[in-house]
């Protein structure tokens, strides 16, 4: 167990930042071994706005996951959201000299690689470019095409594109942190990787993820991805409303909407009351559990009236585009009471609340399983398919600096042989696998702040 990948994801929310460490059991399921939780003090909406208060909580929740697993954190795979996230439609082709040579990997690169160098908008840069379906020769609805003869390749793609100032940002905290970046993700599609089955994403699904700051969306239908969208609303906003409308403050607005909010009026009754402490000294305040709740369902109609509004965009009454398995809800505003039932009466679509358990290992804690960590979950999940060694356990370390013993030489300079022939097989394995484009454009970023220095 000791040479697996240990894979770490990092979740920059906006108003937690959560740091997680696993890896994959031999079942493979996800074994979570340390996971840190930090309040989120420099990051509004999604965006960095205060650099030296993001370092600080990433540390905070770095150290607090490395002092849980014994395992010390290298690199972690980040996930990416805010407003400034949009999503294009673009089709692209090739065509190939030599059509009696079948589809290569260097052909499918090629193409995206031609996206890649796609006109953005000042200050924009593309992060992620995600084949949907090809088209060989005219033949249409191809999923896999390397292996398959053809002189035209053709490919339509879901490009997701954000400001390259705010990417930077995040970069240039995780570096000053003492990390390194080993991968951007778009949160949406790592929710997705934690609480959707293969099933939902053939069917026709949109993931709706409620986060603090904002919330995002990611529909899949045939199993591919074909919308995603972030919107700058979340449950910030509807604590907001409570402090605004109550009159109390932020901290008492937060827990009001924990633990009696609701986001259907009908269900309380009139005489229903909660009483707050009042501030030094002053009498307690008295707060109508129905009032309340109609503050709550007001905003809350207004994040999913605009999530839908996606939803229609994407076109999800044509036949072809019907969303058969409905709508997940995730992410920590999933948590708020009646919000399903909700959800249901404004879209009239199937819902459920999304729980990342299905991939974690039957012992996990419970704590673990809540919607309030899928991104995170999806995170790791990502770096283990990166198949980066992302933390060291902090035993391996200590030997090391053990001063070796001089009748002990021989017996090591063995194990470190076959330690190194080992080390020297793994990398020639790894030489072989692919380089993706996303890969260079991680080392695009990891240059331009070294230069930035």
């Amino acid at each position: 167990m000791g040479k697996d990948n240990i894979a770490v994801g990092l979740d920059i929310g906006t108003t937690k930042i959560v740091a997680m460490i696993g890896r994959q059991n031999e079942y493979g399921k996800l074994e979570i071994l340390g996971i840190g939780k930090s309040k989120s003090l420099g990051v509004h909406r999604g965006v960095v706005n205060n650099i030296t208060q993001t370092i600080q909580s990433i540390q905070q929740a770095v150290q607090e996951a490395e002092a849980n697993s014994d395992y010390k954190i290298n690199d972690v795979v980040v996930g990416i959201a805010g407003q400034h996230i949009r999503s294009i439609q673009h089709s692209d082709y090739i065509s190939r000299p030599n059509a009696e040579e079948v589809i290569g990997d260097a052909d499918i690169d090629q193409l995206i690689g031609q996206v890649h160098k796609l006109a953005m908008l000042p200050g924009e840069e593309i992060i992620h470019v995600l084949p949907q379906e090809f088209r060989i020769d005219g033949q249409a609805e191809i999923k896999e095409p390397v292996g398959m003869y053809g002189s035209r390749v053709e490919s339509s793609f879901h490009v997701v594109v954000g400001q390259a100032a705010s990417i930077r940002n995040v970069g240039r905290c995780i570096k000053s942190a003492g990390l390194d970046l080993s991968g951007l993700t778009l949160e949406p599609l790592a929710s997705a990787d934690a609480v959707l089955s293969q099933e939902e994403k053939e069917a026709g699904v949109a993931l709706i993820d409620i986060g603090g700051g904002t919330t995002d969306l990611a529909i899949f239908k045939d199993g591919i991805i074909r919308h995603t969208a972030v919107i700058p609303f979340g449950g910030n906003v509807i604590t907001e409303d409570i402090k605004e409308g109550c009159s109390i403050i932020e901290k008492q607005a937060e827990l009001l909407k924990v633990k009696f909010g609701s986001a259907w009026p009908g269900e309380n009754k009139d005489n229903e009351i909660v009483s707050i402490p009042g501030l030094r000294g002053r009498e307690p305040k008295e707060i109508s559990l129905k009032n309340l709740s109609k503050i709550i369902h007001a905003r809350v109609v207004e994040i999913i009236e605009q999530v839908y509004a996606e939803i229609k965009e994407y076109g999800h009454e044509d036949n072809k585009k019907k969303l058969i398995a409905g709508i997940v809800l995730t992410g920590g505003g999933s948590q708020l009471k009646h919000i399903k039932q909700l959800v249901e009466y404004i879209t009239g679509m199937d819902t459920r609340i999304g729980y990342p358990n299905e991939h974690l290992a039957g012992d996990s804690d419970e704590e673990i399983s809540s919607p309030l960590y899928a991104t995170a979950v999806g995170l790791v999940m990502n770096s283990i398919r990166n198949n980066t060694k992302s933390a060291t356990p902090l035993v391996e370390m200590k030997k090391e600096e053990v001063v070796k013993q001089p009748e002990m030489i021989v017996e090591e300079e063995i194990v470190d042989t076959e330690m190194v022939a080992q080390n020297n097989e793994t990398e020639s394995t790894q030489d072989q696998v692919k380089r993706s484009f996303f890969d260079k454009y991680i080392e695009k970023i990891k240059e331009f702040l070294d230069n930035a220095e």
